[in-house]
């Protein structure tokens, strides 16, 4: 029987088959886990399906509860959710438990939240109002570099509004969803919260299905497009937070110790597995061989190893096959480029890179052009701030960017012609369930986070009265 089962109209459930879970420290299965066959895929979309309108049914202050009390949840037994984040995706152990609390906050946020009835005419003749409603099961396929955090923010705002919620984990890091699972069988009705496990082989069957009525996924572009098309046959919703290669603008007046300090922080949070992470830096020439070398000083200040261990700042990457990529990308650094910092991988079982930093590297290496999601990160001199600006901009990409300053005035002029859906001016990667979240381009379809979420979790519906 493997250690964590799947939750499926109520009840715990095992797999038709079962799935090892390596820790990437180790690269050794640290538990197993149960796997589903199409068949409990399709009878969790038939429970979500039969619980949701009850569940829409109950006063908004009753889903709000079950809400905080999975919160509640999950800050009760914080410490166990954080270490065993470590072992299934291998962050250190202070990032797990800022992932752990950040996950309580975003369900805390989405309870207190509604979408109440906007006016739109009130007059003589009419009245006229915008109503919200639920759009029945919402699927969500989530990806290992957040497992936790990723599903908790798709999870809170559909139940909130009445839908109800089958979570599909990636299969490298399903532990954490199958933990609040165990949790959720014992708040929520059956049927409300369903959790299943594949091998990435039965997402299709989530997003193809009929009764499901949107799909919210977050991963890379290329599966994105295939969730897209895979769902064009019923017209369902979607919501697509895809890929990135975030740039960032160094201006000459910028403050270089502090822009280092922070622009290493945020390449290498996670191990650089961060779709918002800074995976390009752009500085102008002047204060180019300044800059490198402080970010050479920053990098060595990251160490890597077991995220348990303490001291730790660099993890693991997540599994065989992104570590397999970044040694490609190190490749690229050391063909294109002059490395100043890391530049290997470390001799071990587990998947483990140096924090890297590459300088005189220009758009068209691979590392330059390709979202690397590892701790590799390029760093490019420029001279023109129209050529800069194309060159950032130059990519299928646009998730998001950042400009690094001391005149707040000028980046602020600067950013509007960044083609991303978030820019950062003088920091990178900050975020907040308040504050809404979308990619430009190819990096994603529709809003995460705050009220323009929110409203993406439901059905809009007019009501349109004749005073007449």
């Amino acid at each position: 029987m493997p250690k964590y089962r799947m939750l499926i109209d109520g009840k715990l459930v095992d797999g038709a088959q079962t799935l090892d879970v390596i820790n990437p420290a180790t690269g050794e299965a640290f538990t197993q886990v149960a796997r589903a066959d199409e068949a409990q895929v399709l009878e969790a979309i038939a429970a979500a399906k039969r619980a949701q309108p009850a569940w829409a049914a109950l006063p908004i202050d009753e889903r709000r509860a079950s809400l905080h009390r999975l919160a509640d949840a999950i800050r009760d037994d914080a410490d166990t959710f954080a270490r065993t984040l470590v072992q299934e995706q291998g962050k250190p152990l202070e990032q797990a438990q800022a992932e752990t609390a950040f996950a309580e906050i975003f369900l805390r946020y989405y309870a207190d939240q509604s979408l109440d009835p906007e006016l739109i005419q009130d007059d003589a003749d009419y009245r006229v109002e915008m109503h919200y409603r639920p759009l029945g099961v919402v699927a969500g396929i989530t990806p290992w570099n957040f497992p936790l955090l990723i599903g908790v923010f798709k999870l809170a705002p559909a139940l909130l509004l009445g839908n109800t919620y089958i979570w599909k984990p990636a299969p490298t890091t399903p532990v954490m969803a199958l933990m609040l699972a165990e949790r959720a069988a014992g708040i929520f009705p059956p049927g409300v919260v369903n959790v299943v496990v594949d091998q990435n082989d039965l997402g299709a069957v989530l997003s193809k299905h009929p009764d499901v009525a949107k799909v919210t996924f977050t991963g890379s572009t290329a599966t994105g497009r295939k969730v897209m098309e895979a769902g064009a046959s019923t017209l369902k919703r979607l919501t697509l937070e895809l890929g990135g290669n975030d740039a960032g603008i160094v201006l000459p007046d910028a403050d270089v110790r502090k822009t280092a300090e922070r622009a290493i922080g945020s390449a290498f949070s996670n191990s650089g597995q961060v779709c918002i992470a800074l995976k390009r830096l752009y500085v102008h020439s002047s204060i180019y061989d300044e800059m490198c070398e402080a970010l050479a000083e920053e990098a060595a200040k990251y160490p890597v190893g077991d995220g348990l261990q303490q001291g730790t700042r660099v993890g693991p990457l997540q599994n065989a096959a992104q570590f397999a990529k970044a040694k490609e990308y190190l490749a690229a650094a050391k063909q294109d480029g002059k490395i100043i910092a890391g530049g290997e991988a470390l001799p071990s079982d587990g998947y483990f890179i140096q924090p890297t930093v590459v300088r005189d590297i220009t758009n068209g290496s691979r590392l330059v052009d390709e979202e690397q999601f590892s701790p590799i990160l390029p760093v490019i001199s420029y001279d023109d701030i129209d050529q800069v600006i194309d060159a950032a901009n130059d990519s299928e990409y646009g998730l998001g960017g950042s400009i690094w300053s001391n005149d707040t005035d000028s980046a602020m002029k600067l950013a509007d012609r960044i083609a991303s859906g978030t820019v950062w001016i003088n920091h990178h990667t900050h975020f907040g369930p308040h504050i809404p979240f979308a990619g430009a381009k190819q990096s994603g379809v529709g809003v995460e986070f705050g009220r323009e979420g929110l409203t993406e979790f439901a059905q809009r519906s007019v009501v349109n009265l004749s005073k007449q």
